[in-house]
């Protein structure tokens, strides 16, 4: 009986800490790079984009099973190239040096991006120029 009462009481935490945990509170710490600070670099890459005109797009949550270790260089950012056979689009964050451990030595997270809804209720469709065959549109392969 004892035992069966601490049981539910240790899931019970449990459920509260998950409960809590979200990318907003996963934060960088001397030994891990957090997805909060992940995210902020794709939204800032997003944002340069879409100051570009082409297309406007959002970015999206990373991962939450993604635990990487910290990086001791600047983050770096790209479209995730086609090549790497993603079926949607997203933002590739990159660690090129991590901090000393004994994992990985480099690292990159996909962050999902889609595209902002249609303002004006029309479904969004490739633009064409007036010049016959051209395309302005993302391309993301290398």
């Amino acid at each position: 009986m004892l035992r069966s009462t601490l049981l539910t009481a240790a899931l019970s935490a449990c459920a509260l800490c998950l409960a809590s945990w979200s990318i907003e509170t996963d934060r960088s710490t001397e030994h891990t790079h957090g997805l909060f600070e992940i995210r902020e670099e794709a939204r800032r890459f997003i944002s340069q984009e879409n100051a570009k005109g082409h297309q406007q797009w959002d970015v999206l949550e990373p991962n939450l099973k993604i635990l990487v270790p910290r990086c001791a260089v600047p983050l770096e950012t790209q479209w995730t190239p086609k090549s790497l056979g993603r079926s949607k689009l997203s933002v590739m964050v990159i660690c090129t040096v991590a901090v000393p451990n004994s994992v990985m030595r480099r690292w990159d997270v996909h962050v999902p991006a889609e595209r902002k809804p249609n303002l004006t209720g029309s479904p969004a469709a490739p633009h064409r120029s007036e010049r016959a065959g051209a395309r302005t549109g993302l391309d993301v392969s290398e």
